[in-house]
């Protein structure tokens, strides 16, 4: 297996690269988010990678973080989605996009991505949300948002079971937020805050405090 591949970047195509290591080249797919964010030709990269085997050929996949990995596996698990669907959806949200949507039932960020209808968007939410917390405790160490993911999880898990409308609501107004151009982890933040501050949940209220506590975007 091979689990991860540092190279220089030999040529940057339009949903591959080719690294070579000392001599070798290797076809590596990855998602339009991570091919955007590499270096020239002829620059030094890293990728961790999953190896996928069909019945014919062998294809590598490439992510730039341990995250992003464990999510296209996880992604691939739920029927009807293969390796192409969770690209596209890694390369649509992000690693931290996908947690964040997952995390807060947002499935209507997630059929954003090219192919993902809303029936499998759903079952994306449902089937995978008991496991985002171990998925964002492997990038603890790294990325400090993830504790405020958690947090925001556990509340989302209790108030759903608690009050629906509450969940549809939180839906609602993360996606009008990531609309308007505010990243999934702020907008994540915005949304948990603000219904926890009201006892109004109709959608257009929640988005007006929200907003307010986001200020101004730059």
């Amino acid at each position: 297996m091979i689990g991860k591949l540092t190279g220089k970047i030999e040529y940057i195509g339009i949903d591959h690269v080719v690294i070579d290591v000392r001599g070798v080249g290797y076809v590596v797919y990855c998602s339009e988010r991570t091919l955007t964010s590499l270096p020239g030709k002829g620059e030094i990269v890293s990728l961790h990678t999953d190896l996928l085997v069909k019945e014919d050929i062998l294809q590598l996949y490439g992510f730039t973080s341990i995250i992003e990995k464990e999510w296209h596996r996880l992604l691939m698990t739920v029927q009807g989605v293969g390796a192409k669907a969770s690209m596209a959806i890694l390369g649509t949200l992000g690693a931290d996009g996908v947690t964040t949507a997952i995390v807060m039932e947002d499935w209507n960020s997630i059929k954003a991505a090219k192919g993902i209808g809303p029936k499998t968007a759903q079952r994306l939410v449902i089937e995978l949300k008991d496991k985002a917390p171990s998925v964002m405790a492997l990038g603890a160490d790294n990325n400090s948002s993830n504790e405020v993911l958690i947090e925001s999880y556990s509340d989302a898990v209790a108030r759903t079971s608690d009050n629906k409308q509450i969940a549809n609501t939180r839906a609602e107004v993360l996606s009008a937020l990531i609309n308007l151009g505010y990243s999934h982890t702020d907008s994540a933040q915005a949304t948990t805050k603000a219904i926890e501050q009201t006892d109004r949940y109709d959608t257009p209220i929640v988005i007006k405090l929200a907003l307010t506590l986001l200020g101004p975007k730059l």
